[in-house]
């Protein structure tokens, strides 16, 4: 049985990894994350507080548990709070992450790490793996700077770069916009949405699925994992009111510019998906089914009687 450690298993990528594994008697978790667990199934696997920016208690932890694999999802991820708190998000984004490259690389465990579409610059999307980064903000370049580490480790890595996750669980620490855009809605708030940045949003089951085949396939190097449907932002908020029939007229389209932002996001990303899709057999869901998906969650969460 393949023991696999999961960082930031608190998160919606982490929840969804413990679900995920937990579902297949091939596997063992190991999840990981500070505090409390919050996941709402507590038994069949081992929970672990762990401050994964503590190098001692990074190799304390995985020397004691050797995990065939560790899904590294713990970062910071707020790009405008990456942007005005830089030694925060150096720590966690960079430096926990060459700590985990050594150790596996010393108790020899593949390494699935988490990127972004935010290493780029939004010129030229859809990007391959093989595209240029040129990051326009400090969260970006972090992001790429734990890539180039990689690049330069001798441990079995996998990097998967995702765009814009998606989903919804019990005890959900900070909204996305799916959820966001519906909640404010559902109000009969204004929102101002960005018409001029595009993006391929991505279900938080799917990336889940791709890190677990990533280990399955032993894959090493760089795989893009994001959804497979291009939009615009403000074509993303449009389609969750379409979804579940939403005032549409409260969603005020706003350029980049006008939402003047902290940090600088990148014009277009996406990602072409060839590589995953036909080396490790990752087959994302559409946005609509996606979201499908989501409202099912929704309902089942407003009804526990239906779970």
């Amino acid at each position: 049985m393949k023991k696999i450690l999961v960082t930031g298993s608190n998160g919606l990528v982490g929840q969804k990894l413990t679900d995920l594994i937990l579902s297949q008697s091939n596997f063992y978790l190991i999840a990981t994350s500070r505090g409390a667990n919050r996941h709402p199934i507590q038994e069949g696997y081992t929970y672990v507080d762990l401050d994964i920016c503590d190098t001692e208690s990074i190799k304390q932890v995985l020397k004691k548990y050797r995990p065939t694999a560790v899904i590294h999802t713990a970062a910071m991820t707020n790009v405008d709070a990456c942007e005005t708190d830089q030694l925060a998000c150096r720590t966690l984004n960079v430096d926990a992450v060459k700590n985990l490259a050594e150790v596996c690389q010393e108790i020899h465990c593949q390494l699935v790490h988490l990127s972004t579409d935010f290493i780029f610059d939004g010129e030229s999307g859809p990007y391959t793996e093989l595209d240029k980064p040129n990051p326009l903000s400090f969260y970006g370049q972090t992001k790429l700077e734990a890539e180039n580490l990689l690049l330069a480790s001798s441990c079995h890595w996998v990097v998967l770069r995702t765009i814009i996750v998606y989903g919804i669980v019990k005890d959900i620490s900070r909204k996305n916009i799916v959820l966001w855009a519906k909640n404010a809605l559902e109000k009969g708030d204004p929102i101002q949405v960005v018409n001029d940045q595009w993006r391929m949003p991505t279900l938080a089951e799917d990336l889940a699925a791709c890190c677990l085949l990533a280990i399955k396939h032993h894959a090493q190097g760089i795989y893009n994992a994001s959804g497979k449907d291009m939009m615009s932002i403000s074509e993303l908020v449009e389609q969750v009111a379409d979804f579940w029939h939403l005032d549409k007229s409260l969603i005020l389209p706003i350029s980049s510019n006008g939402l003047a932002q902290t940090a600088k996001r990148p014009k277009r990303t996406g990602f072409v998906l060839d590589k995953s899709m036909n080396n490790l057999g990752y087959r994302p869901r559409s946005f609509k089914e996606g979201l499908a998906i989501l409202d099912s969650q929704l309902q089942q969460l407003n009804d526990p009687s239906a779970i």
